[in-house]
């Protein structure tokens, strides 16, 4: 019983002492580098993923943003036009009322839905954050410094 305990032990000690050598050793270097790496984009490609999610977020906050808009205008355009028949009527012709509550309805819904539709344009929707650093990952690995220039 105590051979097989010795023999567990030595086993063990030579795994360790392998392990070290292989750590200090330019493979075992190399090697410990390119799981670094690997572990490196692997938490970069999730942090990528988070910031898809956020800027796709964004972008259904926007196209709520339109739709509100669309609405406000199109209610506006509905009430404000028969008030405008109404109430302008008895100022300037019937028609020239109706015109001119209509036109600055209309402009205040299309300055909404245009505000939406920055929200939800291409650009914003790039993972910036996770660019850039990836970049700089790509720059620390070919061992380029932006002070090296």
């Amino acid at each position: 019983m105590s051979t097989s305990k010795e023999q567990a032990r030595s086993q063990v000690r030579q795994k360790s002492e392998a392990a070290q050598h292989d750590a200090s050793s330019v493979p075992g270097l190399v090697r410990q580098l390119a799981d670094e790496v690997s572990s490196l984009f692997s938490k970069e490609v999730a942090l990528a993923k988070v910031e898809v999610a956020e800027s796709v977020s964004e972008a259904k906050k926007g196209a709520g943003s339109m739709i509100t808009g669309g609405a406000v205008l199109y209610a506006g355009l509905i009430f404000l036009l028969l008030a405008a028949v109404v109430g302008l009527a008895q100022v300037v012709e019937f028609w020239l009322s109706s015109l001119i509550i209509g036109g600055v309805v209309a402009i205040i819904g299309l300055i909404m839905v245009q505000a939406g539709k920055k929200k939800i344009q291409p650009s914003s929707l790039k993972p910036e954050h996770t660019l850039n650093t990836l970049q700089k990952d790509q720059q620390a690995v070919r061992g380029e410094s932006k002070y090296e220039h």
